[in-house]
């Protein structure tokens, strides 16, 4: 028989609050404390295990061993996640559900997303110029919003632009909220999937024709295993997750203004001779600054790894900014150094699925990485070139620093722009 050991476990009989105190470190304090990638806890009422590093990442994506259904906290589905969507099911379900989004993320579709994203920060440019100054985190979210509509094939006039964007960035930035901006959060996922569920009904009745390789329509037509299309509200769900995290790339977009502030460096190296290093670039970005803080999961049975014993249905929650900050995996994790990419386009997709997990792990085709992931990528290329080549502007003083507390988080200030031309 095999032996187990005993879990490292974190007193007390409920530690959710140091989770709200602590935000992306907390995992990563436990971990260095009991020097383990596993610790015993309880959160929300019930025993979980908090895991993080690589070999932990390859055991969390083993659906074998976890399940994801059940698994997501109230709160989360309630604004972030909705009811029923892919994130929550497991098995040949969620393999015949995540080939619909898999079938609208072609090279082709790709790069109508990248062409989209650049057209409409060039349409926001144009008022930009005019101000005295602006936000280019909350520009962003508005930028990608239009950009995620007109790539899903969903209408949406200019009247609405503020209302859409703001229902889709409250569902975003609420999940672990408290008070009133989670409250907002659930009001936005409420009246967002009201939105979307009209447009599925108009599509399903002929009269809302969208393209047959947006997401509108392919969501619209979606069949489940049973033959049976998808209910109104989960359909609306699943239209939300593709438009949502498109609009959450906004996170990035200011951490890409962020990066060209504190590493001017990197403007010279872009523009470089090296092809490759726009690509580098922005995944040491992903890498190195937080955006989503950690996953859950259910062991769907008993299992023994590295000498600790789990038990079926326990509930364990992945650590995603600590495994991208691990010494062991990435070599001074600290320090933003694009270079360490520069091997990767060599490298088997099966190599390196469990070292960075920007957004999620695992297998992109068959397992729970987030299908959006390429575009998220193609997004922060266009708009890398942007702000260094295409655009001029000054950052006044402010606060530009980020809370690791606050999740997800951004700089402070919203990154303030002022005297924006174009160049040239």
């Amino acid at each position: 028989m095999q032996k187990t050991k005993p879990f490292p476990r974190e007193e007390g009989l409920e530690n959710g609050l140091s989770i709200l105190r602590e935000g992306y470190l907390y995992i990563p304090n436990r971990r260095k404390a009991y020097q383990s990638d596993a610790v015993k806890t309880r959160v929300l009422g019930q025993e979980a295990i908090l895991l993080g590093g690589e070999e932990a990442a390859e055991l969390f994506y083993d659906e074998d061993k976890f399940k994801r259904e059940g698994a997501a906290p109230e709160p989360a589905v309630s604004t972030l996640l909705g009811q029923g969507g892919v994130q929550q099911l497991d098995d040949e379900a969620h393999r015949h559900r995540k080939k619909m989004f898999l079938d609208l993320m072609s090279k082709e579709r790709i790069e109508i997303w990248a062409k989209l994203v650049e057209k409409y920060l060039y349409i926001a440019t144009k008022e930009w110029i005019r101000k005295d100054s602006i936000n280019f985190y909350k520009e962003s979210q508005k930028v990608l919003t239009q950009a995620a509509c007109e790539w899903c094939g969903v209408p949406l006039k200019d009247k609405e632009i503020d209302k859409r964007t703001e229902q889709l960035i409250s569902m975003i930035e609420s999940p672990v909220a408290v008070s009133k901006r989670h409250i907002e959060g659930r009001i936005g996922r409420i009246k967002g999937e009201k939105w979307i569920s009209g447009l599925i009904e108009q599509v399903r009745e002929g009269t809302l024709q969208p393209d047959e390789d947006t997401a509108l329509y392919q969501v619209a037509w979606h069949k489940e295993l049973d033959g049976e299309l998808l209910d109104l509200k989960t359909a609306a769900v699943e239209l939300l997750n593709v438009i949502r995290p498109s609009v959450a790339i906004a996170l990035y977009f200011a951490f890409t203004a962020l990066t060209l502030q504190q590493f001017p460096e990197e403007k010279d190296k872009l523009n470089a001779e090296n092809p490759y290093y726009l690509h580098m670039f922005i995944q040491e970005i992903r890498r190195y600054y937080p955006f989503f803080p950690f996953n859950g999961a259910i062991t769907r049975k008993d299992f023994i790894w590295n000498g600790y014993q789990f038990e079926k249905d326990t509930l364990a929650i992945f650590d995603f900014y600590g495994t991208n900050h691990d010494p062991r995996v990435w070599e001074d994790p600290e320090d933003f150094r694009p270079e360490r990419f520069s091997d990767w386009y060599q490298s088997p997709t099966e190599q390196i699925q469990f070292k960075l997990l920007a957004q999620g792990g695992g297998s992109y085709s068959a397992g729970h990485r987030c299908p959006g992931e390429w575009n998220t990528v193609r997004a922060m290329e266009i708009v890398t070139d942007f702000l260094v080549n295409k655009i001029d502007y000054t950052l006044p003083e402010q606060d530009i620093g980020f809370s690791l507390v606050n999740m997800p988080t951004t700089p402070k200030s919203g990154m303030i722009f002022e005297n924006i031309q174009y160049k040239g």
